[in-house]
Parts: C-alpha cells; sequence; structure tokens
C-alpha cells in the first residue's frame, strides 16, 4: 500500500519542549508500540531562524568546541530541530511511548561550513519505523537548508523497547578492536544540568539522582548528544563530512570516561575500559 502524502506544515516559532515533554509523557502510557502502526504524515518547516549567539557559546563551552568563531558546530542544528522533532514525537498518533524511548545512532552530513550569523530553514519529518531486534525503531530526519539549498542533514533513530513476536532481527554491528586510548575525562554531577540549559532538553533522567531514579537509572545520565558532540570536538570534523554515531550504553553522572580515537573511527569507554559508551566515524565528502 502506498504511503500517504506528507502535508507540510509551516511554523511562526520554535515550539517551547516542556509542554512538549509533559505531553508526550502523558501519552506515552496509552501507545501500543510496533512497526507497522500509523505515524505522523508530516513535514514540520520553520523558516528564518536565526541563531542565538549566548545559548550557542553556552553549548560550545559543555561540549568543549571552540568559542568565539562565526561556525557552528557540527552538532548544534540537531539542537535546533529537537524542539520540532519533539513536537512530532509527542503527538497522540505518534505509535511510541515518548517515555523510555532510546536514541540509539544518528547519521549527521555537513554539506559546507555553516556561519552563526547566517539565517536558515529548518524541516523535520519521521521518515519510517523499523522492526528493531528490540522493539520498532522510528527515523527522523532534520534538514537546514539557506537559500533554498540543504547544507545539513541527519537521520536519528530512537528505540522504544517491547516486546517482538520473536522472529530474527539482524545483529547489531560487532564492535571492532579497541581504538588506542587519547584522554580520560573526569565529567561532573552538573554536566546534565549545564547541557539541558544550553540545548533545552530537560528530560528529568539528566538533571539529578532523585529524579534519574524515579525512571529506574541509579544516577544521573549525560545526555547521548553530549557525549557525541563532546568525542567530535576533541577529534575535529572537516567542513564537508558524514559522521555516524552508535550510542551504545548511557554515561552515568559523575564519573570517568575514556575518549579513544584512531584516523576517522572514535569511541567514548568507561574509565576501566570495560563498557563501550559512544562508537563514531567521521568521514569527509566530496560534495
Amino acid at each position: 500500500m502506498a504511503d500517504r502524502a506528507v502535508a507540510i506544515r509551516t511554523l511562526t516559532g520554535v515550539p517551547a519542549l516542556g509542554p512538549l515533554l509533559a505531553r508526550g509523557a502523558l501519552l506515552s502510557p496509552f501507545k501500543r508500540p510496533r512497526p507497522d502502526a500509523g505515524f505522523p504524515r508530516t513535514r514540520l518547516v520553520l523558516p528564518g531562524l536565526r541563531i542565538d549567539l549566548a545559548r550557542l557559546a553556552a553549548y560550545e563551552r559543555v561540549c568543549g568546541f571552540a568559542t568565539g568563531d562565526d561556525a557552528l558546530p557540527v552538532t548544534y542544528p540537531h539542537v535546533l530541530g529537537f524542539p520540532l522533532a519533539m513536537r512530532l514525537m509527542s503527538r497522540r498518533d505518534f505509535p511510541l511511548p515518548l517515555l523510555g524511548l532510546v536514541h540509539t545512532s544518528i547519521e549527521i552530513t555537513r554539506h559546507t561550513g555553516l556561519a552563526a550569523t547566517g539565517e536558515y530553514e529548518l524541516a523535520v519529518h519521521i521518515e519510517g519505523l523499523a522492526p528493531h531486534r528490540r522493539g520498532t525503531e522510528a527515523r527522523v530526519v532534520t534538514e537546514m537548508s539557506a537559500g533554498g539549498t540543504v547544507v545539513w542533514e541527519s537521520c536519528s533513530g530512537y528505540l522504544s523497547r517491547h516486546r517482538t513476536d520473536g522472529a530474527p532481527r539482524p545483529p547489531e554491528p560487532a564492535l571492532r578492536y579497541p581504538l588506542p586510548a587519547v584522554a580520560d575525562w573526569r565529567l561532573g554531577a552538573d554536566i546534565g544540568r549545564r547541557y539541558a540549559a544550553a540545548s533545552g532538553d530537560r528530560n528529568p533522567i539528566h538533571l539529578h539522582p532523585l529524579t534519574a531514579r524515579l525512571f529506574g537509572f541509579p544516577r544521573a545520565l549525560a545526555h547521548g548528544m553530549w557525549t557525541i558532540s563532546r568525542c567530535l570536538a576533541a577529534h575535529g570534523t572537516p567542513q564537508k563530512v558524514r559522521v555516524h554515531a552508535q550510542f551504545r550504553s548511557p554515561v552515568l553522572l559523575p564519573g570517568s570516561v575514556t575518549y579513544a580515537a584512531q584516523g576517522g573511527r572514535f569511541e567514548l569507554r568507561d574509565g576501566g575500559g570495560d563498557r563501550v559508551h559512544v562508537t563514531g566515524e567521521v568521514r569527509p565528502t566530496t560534495r
């Protein structure tokens, strides 16, 4: 059966994240996730976007990017598009419960350098649902355009864990040999609160041990996008680049982690080296 046409909805401002998270939480108990479920066929478009330079500077500081340059970090458009994604994923007709949704992966393509003083258009849509060996995964696409040309795009995977039908699923890619350690980082208990203030993502599992325990975690967790951003700030990226990263296990705060890299690959491991939190690859592109 052919997919229904995508409806384009133009927004006049950035959606407020707090009410969206609250609505998504309230609707979560009523969701019945499955890979063949319907989902919103809406493309949200936000034109005329200007960057808040003070908020950008706070983001750069907490993630370890250089400050003061007229250039957006490679991960920053994800922050800009996140409220639009939440508006779609908090809707009643989005079949996956927002509570417990796990960001599993992200692929980013930057086609050119992005000026912090530029004007952009953001567009977000849900590409589809797919079966996962642990449940159902939604693919959310974000695009940022300048002058009618897409200059940055990403595709994120968000997993809702639930019982499956028992059919075999493709296994997760095996980890390759460990990369050589580059640096050890001590992460303070306030990393989640600082990143939340800069990004707007105030999911309670990241803010305080008490709120994290309400969701079954012993301590607050670092935001997954903070971990990849911190790694890419250390690794560096060419102007035209494709980045692919997988979030493999949460980072508890406070804690110690080891950043490792070789060539275009990078990873973040726990201080003892027994658990891998993030794996990723950076590839230059010619487009």
